[in-house]
């Protein structure tokens, strides 16, 4: 066939296209599947309280994702207390040491703050262009807010290694600031996602001396999990009374037991930020004496439920995982043993499979370089004794383990027969769906 013929017969189907489409102008529009939510999931985003002195917005900048919010930003008022934590990666992004930056300034008393998120983009190793963007959006909001640009806080979510469009956002504050209203925590969390299938948000009262004290927190996370404090964007707020000083102790003391305790896929990211704000707005007195103690314990239950949030969104999961390591000859070596099975790509694709391949388990404790003894190990499914002195259990039946594996929720508990020292980690299951998201993740 002659490169002519090619030619009409090319025109000839182009034409018979257009007269199968709707208005014979185009082909029809294709049809974008919905992202599956994880069947972890919560039913329903949480009702939050309105917190006093906060106030929220999101639009659409396009930084990445069309037709959907993508930044949000969140306008905290006068004598706001802000606390932080970070990602220990020596690849961390230009928001993430901005943010470590002024969190270490003095500040002026009185100050308000804010914090502006984008997803779609990282804004890492992005060089001198990336903290040229993370001052051009942080000055953006401090003008708009009037507010110093020293008490604006940014983060970013995404792609690594691509320069930030800042312009896209710079060019919606005046959008977000007109749009910033008490109750819009929701459309805010939703603004983070990436991969997420679904917002995550976690709530807590406390009776203060005088009034009640509020708490209220968003996170985002599916993948790219592997704690090394914070491994997600989570954001708390709350109306008490506190100090910045007390505030971080308190954040600090709680990291270990919820955020860096659980794991996805091992990655750290070079995001990742938790910040904790303050606003003083409660009509309860300062936070002190045992109220003090009742804050901090319904602080670590909204860090601990948004951290299982997290978890529950794993990509791909469908399985959330509970190893709890106790008698362990130290805190270290639980944790080592603990990580070492809640990381394992072999223990995560038995569960992904409902199969009790428990040897799997023994293998990865063999390998965390934890101190271990075959004949003081015992490993149960829940409630199911495995295997005990140096050998399987003689009850242990193996329909007994393949029918425990398929709850949607599952326990591994590893004694090792030591110690005292104990550490529990949550972790999912490793599914086809997760290799499909990230092979796919910047196509």
């Amino acid at each position: 066939m002659g490169k002519t013929d090619w030619k009409a017969k090319a025109k000839a189907l182009k034409k018979k296209l257009r007269s199968l489409t709707e208005g014979g102008d185009a082909p029809p529009a294709p049809v974008k599947k919905a992202k599956p939510v994880s069947p972890l999931a919560p039913a329903s985003f949480p009702a939050l309280p309105t917190i006093a002195g906060v106030e929220f917005a999101a639009v659409e900048a396009g930084v990445r994702y069309q037709n959907r919010k993508d930044v949000m930003l969140v306008r905290l008022a006068p004598g706001t207390a802000m606390a932080g934590v970070f990602t220990r990666s020596t690849t961390r992004s230009a928001c993430v040491r901005d943010c470590q930056t002024k969190l270490a300034m003095k500040v002026t008393d009185g100050s308000g703050a804010a914090i502006v998120v984008n997803s779609g983009n990282s804004n890492a190793f992005t060089g001198r262009v990336g903290d040229e963007a993370v001052a051009a959006v942080t000055s953006g909001v401090a003008a708009a807010l009037g507010i110093p640009a020293a008490r604006v806080f940014s983060s970013s979510t995404g792609v690594i290694g691509e320069p930030l469009p800042h312009d896209r956002i710079t060019a919606k504050i005046p959008d977000l600031a007109a749009a910033l209203r008490e109750d819009a925590i929701e459309m805010a969390a939703l603004a983070m996602m990436t991969t997420d299938t679904f917002p995550k948000g976690a709530a807590a009262t406390v009776q203060g001396e005088g009034g009640t004290i509020h708490i209220a927190g968003i996170a985002k996370g599916s993948g790219m999990i592997a704690p090394d404090m914070a491994t997600m964007l989570v954001y708390i707020f709350t109306d008490a009374k506190i100090s910045a000083a007390t505030l971080q102790k308190m954040l600090s003391r709680n990291v270990d037991a919820t955020f860096n305790s659980i794991t996805v896929d091992s990655d750290t990211s070079t995001s990742d930020t938790l910040l904790l704000a303050a606003t003083g707005q409660s009509p309860a007195a300062e936070v002190k004496g045992a109220v003090a103690k009742a804050f901090e314990t319904a602080l670590h239950g909204v860090m601990r439920d948004l951290a299982l949030q997290v978890v529950r969104d794993g990509e791909g999961a469908t399985k959330l995982v509970e190893v709890r390591v106790t008698g362990a000859a130290s805190n270290t070596d639980a944790a080592k043993a603990a990580f070492a099975i809640a990381n394992s790509p072999l223990v995560k694709t038995a569960i992904a499979g409902q199969d009790p391949n428990w040897g799997r388990i023994v293998a990865a404790i063999g390998k965390s370089g934890a101190e271990a003894d075959r004949d003081r190990l015992s490993i149960r499914f829940g409630d199911i004794l495995v295997a005990a002195n140096g050998w399987r259990n003689p009850d242990y039946k193996e329909d007994d383990g393949a029918a425990y594996m398929q709850k949607p929720e599952l326990l591994i508990h590893v004694d090792m027969g030591l110690g005292t020292a104990k550490r529990s980690v949550w972790t999912c299951d490793l599914t086809a769906r997760y290799v499909e998201i990230n092979a796919d993740y910047r196509s």
